[in-house]
């Protein structure tokens, strides 16, 4: 059996990996489960797939609803620190869904008890993608990315050269406003922001692909997994959600990756390596899907935020700076404080500001770096929301 730790496991890709698990549980023993805040789901978790040991990183929640866990024996703990402080011993595979830069700390914490490590959290590998890499060499731990866009490059390439690439083109849904002008949905309500057409996702990367800033945050991700510079990427429209990327060669020859829209095949990739074909024994080729109009251009006037494809993604504080103004953007938009139109312009504004641009040329130090300037982002964010809201 292979040994498994599933990182935000009632997120939606940890429920994606639990729903694979569910078809071949003979072939899997979950060792660890982990949430922030919903101990309803992760209790039925624990319970049916028999997980003996779980964490809950929210403190209070922590503090209030451990002891329900006892009569079935389940061991909870506040942090993964705590649960393997004293065990040497590595699990076959751990699967990072932890979704926002929460998810960096924990994964590097659990770097060193993982023989795999499939990271699906965009936060950590924009953030602290060089310290996730010294974490992976020391410890001689393997890396999957668990992003489809992502999944797809690296099977695409598989050991090719990457000198001989001229091109890698990220697909994009265009989100629920593909076909509508931005003054069109400048006020729109979270609700419909967070009507995907195509994929069951969270509400904060359901309104980052509405944004295009999904895209923007993937575009940083593969700068740093593929060692590549920003200029060897772009984006194209795909509203089909079936061909997740495309890598040209300066040979002519042009490949591309697609699946249908769910994230159990990456996910099953990292489960099973090369004999994912028997949880997924019905799957068809749909090639209808690929059929007539399928690719586009993105218009900057309709997704402004893909101005930020203008900076260099150095590995500096800009990138923590750009992650943390977002998610408290979003976070700000969903709960109706904020207009829609407010996270493109007070990004794009606040981006220049001499508060921040100072920082652009320098980089962090280790993960305590990454915390102040997380802090120092958003609290410069509400100050500023609460002088200028009302004009944004």
């Amino acid at each position: 059996m292979k040994d498994l730790i599933i990182l935000g496991s009632t997120g939606s890709i940890g429920i994606s990996t639990l729903n694979l698990i569910r078809k071949d549980k003979k072939n899997f023993n979950v060792k660890l489960l982990t949430t922030n805040n919903n101990i309803h789901k992760i209790y039925k978790q624990a319970v049916e797939f028999k997980v003996k040991e779980i964490v809950i990183f929210n403190k209070q929640k922590y503090i209030k609803f451990s002891k329900r866990f006892k009569k079935k024996k389940i061991k909870v703990f506040f942090s993964i620190e705590e649960v393997y402080k004293k065990r040497n011993n590595k699990v076959f595979l751990t699967i990072n869904a932890i979704s926002g830069i929460d998810g960096l700390e924990p994964t590097l914490n659990i770097i060193k008890y993982s023989k795999n490590i499939a990271i699906a959290n965009k936060e950590s590998i924009i953030c602290g993608w060089k310290f996730i890499k010294k974490e992976l060499k020391k410890n001689k731990s393997n890396f999957i990315p668990l992003d489809s866009e992502h999944f797809s490059i690296w099977s695409l390439l598989n050991g090719d050269n990457v000198n001989n690439i001229k091109k890698i083109y990220l697909t994009a849904s265009g989100g629920p406003f593909l076909r509508k002008k931005l003054s069109q949905v400048k006020n729109i309500q979270p609700k419909y922001a967070l009507k995907h057409p195509n994929w069951k996702m969270g509400k904060k990367i359901s309104i980052d692909s509405a944004t295009m800033m999904n895209k923007i945050f993937e575009i940083i991700e593969a700068v740093n997994i593929f060692n590549l510079n920003t200029k060897k990427f772009d984006i194209l429209i795909h509203p089909k959600s079936y061909v997740h990327a495309i890598v040209h060669y300066k040979s002519g020859l042009i490949k591309f990756l697609a699946h249908d829209t769910t994230m159990e095949i990456p996910i099953a990739s990292a489960l099973y390596s090369d004999d994912a074909n028997q949880v997924f024994k019905n799957n068809k080729f749909q090639y209808n899907i690929l059929n007539g109009e399928n690719f586009i251009k993105p218009k900057v006037s309709n997704f402004p935020l893909l101005n930020l494809l203008k900076y260099n993604f150095d590995k500096t504080y800009f990138e923590i700076i750009l992650v943390s103004i977002n998610d408290e953007l979003v976070k700000k938009y969903l709960e109706n404080n904020i207009p829609y139109i407010s996270i493109v312009k007070i990004m794009l504004i606040l981006l220049k500001n001499p508060y921040f641009t100072k920082y652009y040329k320098s980089s962090p130090k280790n993960i305590n770096d990454i915390k102040i300037m997380v802090e120092k982002s958003k609290k410069f964010l509400n100050e500023y929301l609460k002088l200028n809201v009302k004009n944004n």
